[in-house]
């Protein structure tokens, strides 16, 4: 795990930083997180919350929406930064491993970290049968 944090320590801490700048003042639940793209660029997101729930993004989507509009080139790891949820690292929601998909693929890797404890997971393994475009 220390060779993985070493490797995505830049990473990481620009997740850790669009979390401090999240939107959330309805659940308090900050979330940051940051995209590596093949072409070595760090695009940061975080959660932006609304009273009507259902228009509030999650960081993970916002980072991913991003990179496309700066055509940051295509992701190849994910990065959310965020308090734990049940007692575990907390991972992307459905919605947002379903747009991680359609953007940088299956073979996209996570980092899922509180700051304390980090997992490491590929899309795939994480969401196996999501429906995609066979070359993203």
């Amino acid at each position: 795990m220390a060779d993985e944090k070493d490797d995505h320590g830049r990473l990481i801490e620009a997740a850790r930083a669009a979390r401090d700048r999240a939107y959330a003042p309805y659940s308090n639940f900050k979330m940051g997180a940051a995209i590596q793209t093949e072409t070595g660029e760090t695009v940061p997101g975080f959660l932006i919350e609304n009273i009507s729930l259902g228009l509030s993004m999650c960081a993970e989507r916002v980072a991913l929406y991003s990179a496309v509009t700066q055509s940051a080139g295509k992701p190849t790891v994910l990065v959310l930064h965020a308090p734990k949820t049940d007692g575990e690292v907390t991972w992307p929601c459905g919605a947002c491993l379903q747009v991680a998909r359609e953007i940088a693929g299956p073979d996209l890797t996570i980092i899922a970290t509180n700051g304390k404890e980090m997992r490491t997971a590929k899309l795939s393994n994480l969401a196996p049968s999501l429906p995609g475009k066979t070359n993203p």
